[in-house]
């Protein structure tokens, strides 16, 4: 719904696809293709050092049924069967995988005009359950997650935040770790023209008082061409350079330098989508 405010793992969302989306150290490359009938294909190979990994994904949709079948290079198939609207407003999805007969789970997501509930239970005998609720609305986010493991009787996660999202600009303040990380990240659009963004996000551990920080910008010098950068306290920046080289086709060219590791060299990266 358009009125309902963002699910809790979608606070801050902004600021992360700002300083994370798109980047990548690695050799990608991903090919997708789509069919009339409903059925997509996308192939996906990625080489890190020597090593050469790929999967193969089919989705298929129907009326409000979607399936998804991912197999890997080890010959593991993940199957994601969704439902939508079983009930009013209410998404269902069965995941699985082969070989791990223990992988089963369940996720159930409500979206109401004043909240958001998303549920999550393994299908073995002593499941992990998750449980994350935001109340609000599409601008004013606030709220809270959890993960109780059955088997351990413990508590994995807690975690809570605010956010607030416009669209000229998104901020949102997170504790989490069990209560131990206090986040906040801002981020502003520039200029609308451009699509020039800036934006921060800074952390502080309560038990040891450490502090790090990233800071990163987005600008678009045409309407293909996306440039990128980050800066973290840690002392390594680094740059993207994506370009819609075709509709729907994209390469984009990553590098990251670490100014505190003088004799090592730069990461480069290289990633090609494909959408016939």
């Amino acid at each position: 719904m358009a009125t309902s405010p963002a699910s809790f793992s979608d606070i801050g969302k902004r600021a992360k696809d700002l300083l994370t989306r798109d980047y990548n150290f690695d050799h990608k490359f991903a090919l997708s293709l789509q069919g009339s009938s409903g059925l997509g294909l996308t192939a996906t190979g990625l080489k890190r050092d020597q090593i050469f990994v790929g999967d193969i994904n089919t989705l298929y949709k129907s009326g409000k049924t979607t399936v998804d079948v991912k197999v890997d290079t080890y010959s593991n198939v993940s199957t994601k069967v969704i439902l939508s609207d079983i009930l009013p407003s209410t998404k269902a999805a069965f995941s699985f995988k082969i070989p791990d007969h223990k992988s089963g789970k369940l996720d159930v997501q409500y979206i109401h005009p004043h909240a958001a509930i998303d549920s999550s239970i393994g299908l073995n005998p002593t499941p992990l359950l998750e449980l994350s609720a935001a109340i609000g609305s599409k601008d004013l986010s606030l709220g809270a997650e959890v993960g109780f493991d059955t088997a351990s009787a413990t508590f994995i996660k807690y975690n809570a935040g605010i956010g607030m999202n416009r669209p000229d600009y998104s901020a949102s303040v997170l504790l989490t770790d069990k209560g131990q990380v206090l986040k906040a990240s801002y981020v502003h659009l520039v200029n609308p023209v451009n699509g020039t963004t800036v934006g921060a996000e800074m952390s502080h551990r309560l038990n040891t008082n450490e502090n790090s920080f990233a800071i990163g910008s987005s600008y678009a010098l045409d309407q293909l061409t996306v440039v990128k950068t980050r800066f973290s306290d840690n002392g390594k920046v680094a740059m993207l350079c994506q370009h819609e080289w075709r509709p729907k086709s994209l390469v984009t060219l990553s590098a990251e330098y670490d100014s505190k590791a003088s004799n090592a060299a730069p990461k480069l990266g290289l990633a090609l989508s494909l959408k016939p």
